[in-house]
């Protein structure tokens, strides 16, 4: 399997699992809390029948990559993903993260700058700033951090059941837009996941990516599920759209957080045309 090394610790290496498809212009995928880069399988198949190279890569603590006790930051993770950019030499690509990965896509870009990525796509993700303040009324209080957390640590085997419930809004879903078995396979990669990182990841969903997004000078789709129980709607897309200098704003209606499964229709057309 494929690997870049990132870093250590201790007496082992912090390697980054990703699988790396197809040929033409690259797509990097970056996954969403608490999946792998499997997450992007509908999408990824459309993309390579379009003729592009496709690259997922699992986050630290996630899927097959390293799972280290240190690094649930949104600077280690950008520093994993221009690692990751490097070692596979990537020039005029564009990318796409969801949920927790569009985390990746504003700090990268912030931090690294845009000179080897054409276009981004931020689905459902967390930016700007999710955290309820003064300054942000439409954020999420500290309070529910807290508790996701404590529920994490108390028993993340019984919590991720709980999770997938409004993850995939499947009092509507299920049976519908998404089948038993592939709920069941998202739990499977949840509990699978680092149980150190797993927590760890919670209080990275609050920071403050204000300063990255007006230094992203390409252009950005900005995606959002309109029924998006985890991340809201009114506290992420049309927020980071406010902030970025190129943005496309496009609501995906009625969909849930999970919508790259869910209404992956809707998700590939729009990054097919975007990324066109």
């Amino acid at each position: 399997m494929p690997f870049v090394t990132v870093g250590h610790e201790n007496s082992a290496p912090i390697d980054i699992y990703y699988e790396d498809h197809g040929t033409g212009r690259p797509v990097v995928l970056i996954h969403g809390f608490p999946l792998n880069g499997r997450a992007w399988e509908r999408q990824e198949r459309e993309l390579l029948a379009a003729g592009r190279r496709v690259i997922a890569y699992d986050r630290r603590g996630f899927g097959n990559s390293g799972r280290p006790s240190i690094g649930y930051d949104y600077d280690t993770f950008a520093a994993d993903l221009d690692r990751l950019m490097t070692a596979l030499d990537l020039h005029d690509i564009d990318i796409a993260g969801h949920s927790m990965g569009g985390g990746e896509i504003a700090r990268y870009l912030g931090t690294y700058g845009t000179g080897r990525v054409r276009r981004a796509a931020i689905v459902s993700g967390i930016p700007p700033y999710l955290l309820k303040t003064d300054e942000t009324p439409q954020g999420v209080p500290q309070e529910v951090f807290d508790q996701i957390a404590d529920a994490l640590t108390a028993d993340r085997f019984a919590y991720f059941t709980e999770w997938n419930k409004n993850f995939f809004n499947l009092d509507e879903t299920l049976g519908t837009r998404i089948s038993a078995e592939t709920v069941q396979d998202a739990w499977n990669t949840a509990v699978s996941a680092s149980p150190t990182g797993t927590v760890a990841c919670v209080a990275t969903w609050h920071t403050d990516f204000r300063a990255d997004l007006p230094k992203i000078d390409i252009p950005v789709l900005v995606l959002h599920g309109t029924a998006d129980r985890i991340l809201p709607i009114e506290a992420c897309g049309p927020r980071s759209v406010e902030l970025l200098p190129n943005a496309e704003f496009v609501p995906v209606e009625g969909a849930d957080h999970g919508l790259c499964w869910t209404h992956a229709e809707e998700v590939t057309s729009q990054l097919l045309r975007f990324f066109a």
